[in-house]
């Protein structure tokens, strides 16, 4: 079997190589770039099933890396390590596209957890359509088995947790949801998160679907008590 690809950026070449052979202890093969722009270059030659990368960088930082990707319509997953342990960074990042994030200092322990979680859930985006049923929530359509949403007929496209989200909204459908009961659903893990972090996820679940339909409003925000999806 294949073992799963993964592009390490850093400018710390220590932690690169420290990280380097826990992912590869762990059956992963790993490429490594110290900074964004060679990590754009080793995109093609390495055609990595996931990258994690530092946000503070020289030549070209994290964040522009992930801008540059999701502009080319890149959708690979992407987790972000900050050291700042900021939550504005956590929130921009999420805005930018990125899939997860992991604060500085973390044991590996942790990132490895979140590269297995999104690496299993990205597979089943590119796994061949099967017998399941698709999710409906009105005008929503989504397909778990390969990961695709359609709103009124249109495309809307999700990064991973963006589409968990979206398919825990409408399994849901009606129901109230705390922004932690959310969280869980769409990492499905219990890790801990900054409180408002779901509220950056479902404005950009807003923004797609406002595009499709102007006048979108079936997430709904309870005041106090967190989500639901409007029947």
């Amino acid at each position: 079997m294949t073992k799963p690809r993964i592009l390490l950026v850093d400018d710390d070449p220590n932690l690169l190589d420290v990280l380097s052979l826990a992912l590869e202890d762990a059956g992963y093969e790993v490429a490594t770039a110290e900074d964004g722009s060679e990590a754009l270059e080793k995109l093609g030659k390495t055609a990595p099933e996931l990258l994690v990368t530092d946000i503070n960088m020289p030549v070209l930082d994290g964040f522009t890396l992930l801008k540059r990707l999701r502009e080319k319509g890149i959708v690979l997953p992407v987790i972000l390590l900050t050291s700042r342990d900021n939550e504005i960074d956590e929130t921009l990042g999420l805005e930018l596209g990125a899939d997860d994030y992991v604060a500085k200092p973390f044991s590996t322990r942790v990132l490895l957890a979140r590269i297995a979680s999104l690496l299993r859930r990205q597979r089943s985006r590119a796994s061949g359509p099967d017998a399941s049923p698709a999710v409906v929530a009105g005008k929503l359509e989504l397909r778990v088995d390969h990961m695709t949403a359609h709103y009124a007929g249109q495309v809307v496209e999700t990064t991973v947790t963006e589409f968990r989200l979206l398919e825990a909204f409408a399994r849901r459908a009606g129901a109230v949801l705390s922004r932690e009961r959310l969280m869980e659903l769409a990492r499905g893990d219990d890790s801990i998160v900054g409180d408002r972090i779901i509220d950056t996820y479902v404005r950009r679940l807003r923004r797609k679907l406002e595009a499709i339909e102007r006048d979108f409003d079936r997430i709904e925000t309870v005041i106090g008590a967190g989500y639901r999806w409007r029947e």
